[in-house]
């Protein structure tokens, strides 16, 4: 294959699942949409700054009541759920733009609530992290986080609305008919994404997504890319030589194999999430899909096409109509490949990631 980046080639393990369940918040404090998708996790790790949070550690975000949540989504009824993860089912609502009060339903902005619910095996722990990374960061492609609720047993929170849905959506649509994302649309979102990892990773936020997947990039109106998803990240050192060990947590066909079979964790693992996800955007391919009997795995399936530049267009989505500079497209599979390199140490960083897109871009 033309050495457009140059990579390795890519292993795949299995990873063994350990089921564990989340618990509510036991106080009371005063003051995106994703697709359904399989979740595996060790016990749920303790917050590292506890169940609760006054009102003076997060001045940009609102204390909700659990009434005015409720008022906002009209009891959250099932006609306006937009969305289910592992956390729990999200609430199309709408409150007032400036003082965030629920109001007249339809009228004013719409936000999007997450409410935890009871079975999941995430909880205030998650709940907590999201405060905790969304209260303090902000970035043109990080969902923006409104405010939260945390009232007897009841954790929720809540986000701007993001109109497009997830990435995941537009790539495997179901039901009703959605306009195939063009090549020239994919990089856009596939260069915000991975500038919202980047800028993760960067030595002042030293923060690990642990669950970047193309439900978790969502998309506003003009399909700006927004990452969510970050209850499950870690704060700590981002770099191949110095692993922060934790319980295995990610989805299934994402998470790097060295990191299922260790739980030794770095930002290599974001990147190779990374390289799964342009997988998908290449190939229109779900990462996971037991319908490939025996390649299960997108990297398992993608691999003969990745590796012999002959071979690339069998792996090309459909949907694309061939309409994609074929220079460019043999780049990003080739930057793909590295990214989901067997070695971690050489996978590129999330910085060098965002260059090459650009420079794929341009290509156009």
């Amino acid at each position: 294959m033309g050495n457009c980046f140059g990579a390795p080639e890519n292993s795949v393990v299995n990873p063994v699942i350990t089921g564990s369940r989340g618990t509510g918040c036991s106080t009371k404090t005063t003051g995106g949409n994703s697709e359904l998708s399989t979740v595996f996790t060790g016990t749920v790790e303790q917050s590292l700054y506890g169940s609760s949070r006054t009102e003076e550690a997060f001045p940009n975000l609102r204390i909700f009541a659990f009434k005015e949540l409720k008022s906002a989504t009209r009891s959250f009824q099932a006609a306006n759920m937009i969305g289910e993860g592992g956390f729990g089912v999200v609430y199309k609502g709408w409150v007032d733009k400036k003082t965030l009060t629920p109001g007249k339903y339809g009228v004013g902005m719409a936000v999007a609530v997450k409410k935890w619910k009871p079975e999941s095996f995430q909880g205030s722990s998650e709940w907590q992290k999201e405060i905790d990374i969304l209260g303090k960061l902000s970035h043109p492609n990080l969902i923006n986080l409104l405010g939260y609720c945390c009232e007897d047993d009841e954790l929720l929170l809540v986000y701007e609305f993001m109109e497009k849905g997830s990435l995941g959506n537009h790539l495997f649509p179901q039901g009703a008919a959605m306009q195939p994302l063009s090549w020239e649309q994919r990089l856009k979102i596939a260069i915000g994404a991975a500038r919202g990892l980047a800028f993760l990773h960067a030595p002042g936020n030293r923060i690990i997504h642990r669950n970047f997947t193309s439900s978790r990039v969502l998309l506003d109106s003009n399909l700006n890319p927004k990452l969510t998803g970050l209850g499950m990240a870690r704060e700590g050192p981002t770099d191949a030589e110095s692993p922060v060990s934790t319980r295995v947590m990610g989805t299934y066909g994402y998470a790097a194999p060295e990191y299922i079979a260790t739980g030794h964790l770095t930002a290599k693992n974001d990147v190779y999430g990374m390289g799964v996800m342009l997988l998908e955007m290449l190939s229109g391919l779900r990462a996971m899909d037991v319908r490939r009997m025996g390649k299960e795995r997108l990297v398992e399936y993608a691999e003969p096409y990745v590796s012999d530049h002959r071979k690339l267009a069998g792996l090309m989505d459909p949907r694309l109509e061939g309409q994609y500079p074929g220079k460019a497209a043999l780049c990003a599979a080739q930057l793909a490949k590295s990214c989901i390199a067997a070695d971690p140490k050489v996978r590129p960083s999330m910085d060098e990631v965002v260059e090459t897109l650009q420079q794929i871009e341009a290509m156009n």
